[in-house]
């Protein structure tokens, strides 16, 4: 199948913040092409990496912008979620005043979701703002984190507590990046897509259900399909929504209980941020059919599809102790969502049918928790 049968375009229209998703193979290799027009009179952009994923595809990058007679410097950071912190902040931030990066410049976030997330903060705080591209290599990256324009770090006190919106100029999702990712890898971002279809179509969940076997193999044209209709719902949402005061919420599906579960194991390697999310949003439908909002079958459809996937779909399968229920409630607390102190639960009267409440009784989120932590 061509490059071509491949391809497409979201756009996010944001008026003013108006950008478009590229998705498609070879991204990469034409990266000089499509950031080329955002460029003025200076041809450089600078470049912000992890370790790991700058040995894998920093050089066809900068092979793709050489093409177009654009230079640039880059920077490699530690992979891992420890990274999203001010320590790492302020080391990027000084570099790229170190570069001399003025506001009609591009910085290039090149990287998973903690890079995108960290190095959009920067370009947020650095001038009082500056243009970036985000230039997603992890499935998670390309479906989620690289759309909205929320960027951030993380605190002791919870996960992406610090951080600002601030829109990318241009996404670039180039598939073919997806085929060098490490299985666990590419099956934590998974999460994320199969919340889109939890969340709000139906149609698409089934689809995913239909394509499993594609999607584990990683078949370029099911994984394209897969990331457009993901980043559809995504701009759709943050249209309507752009600073989650209302309908952005809905995205969070699966995150109150994934945050409160990433904090309990240290933002560490013990559980990555996509197989939180498959397990919070079993979690989140099993508290929704305990409420007798959505049928019983659901929860158990869900887990289904989710070892169909071979991913992590219980508390069970976190490696190491974990807190108690009530502990992990409290951290629950400091998640985003909180308003006027009462914790916002994003739950679902069916598959496809999400919504956002605050009127969860504390004891049915415990014993669902207490459930868990038995099985383990």
């Amino acid at each position: 199948m061509s490059d071509a049968a491949l391809s497409g375009t979201v756009h996010v229209d944001l008026g003013a913040r108006a950008y478009d998703v590229r998705i498609g193979a070879g991204l990469l290799a034409g990266a000089g092409a499509e950031i080329a027009p955002l460029l003025g009179s200076r041809k450089r952009v600078v470049v912000v990496s992890d370790e790991t994923v700058a040995a894998a595809h920093l050089p066809a990058l900068k092979a793709g912008l050489a093409a177009e007679g654009i230079a640039c410097e880059a920077l490699s950071l530690t992979p891992g979620e420890a990274t999203k912190c001010w320590r790492e902040l302020e080391h990027v931030t000084e570099w790229l005043l170190a570069q001399k990066v003025e506001r009609r410049d591009v910085v290039v976030a090149l990287g998973g979701g903690v890079i995108g997330d960290l190095v959009g903060f920067a370009a947020a705080i650095l001038r009082r703002g500056v243009r970036f591209v985000q230039i997603p290599t992890s499935l998670l990256a390309q479906v989620d984190s690289s759309v909205g324009g929320k960027t951030g770090i993380n605190s002791p006190a919870g996960k992406n507590l610090i951080g600002a919106f601030h829109q990318p100029s241009l996404v670039l999702a180039d598939i073919d990046v997806l085929a060098t990712l490490a299985p666990r890898d590419f099956l934590a971002g998974y999460g994320e897509v199969v919340k889109y279809g939890l969340l709000g179509d139906a149609t698409f969940f089934h689809w995913l259900e239909d394509n499993a076997a594609g999607l584990v193999a990683r078949n370029p044209q099911v994984l394209a399909h897969a990331v457009t209709r993901s980043v559809e719902m995504k701009a759709e949402i943050v249209v309507r929504d752009e600073t989650e005061q209302g309908d952005r919420a809905l995205l969070n599906l699966g995150h109150t209980f994934c945050h409160a579960l990433e904090a309990a194991t240290g933002y560490s390697d013990r559980l990555l941020h996509g197989e939180g999310v498959a397990i919070g949003c079993a979690l989140a439908f099993e508290l929704s059919a305990r409420l007798g909002l959505c049928p019983q079958e659901d929860p158990s459809r869900l887990r289904a599809h989710l070892a169909q996937m071979g991913m992590k779909r219980d508390l069970s399968d976190i490696p190491g102790d974990l807190p108690s229920a009530e502990a992990l409630f409290d951290l629950m607390g400091q998640d985003k969502k909180v308003l006027d102190g009462a914790i916002r639960f994003i739950l679902a009267r069916g598959i496809g049918q999400a919504f956002v409440t605050a009127d969860v009784p504390r004891e049915a989120v415990l014993d669902v928790l207490r459930d868990g932590l038995a099985a383990r």
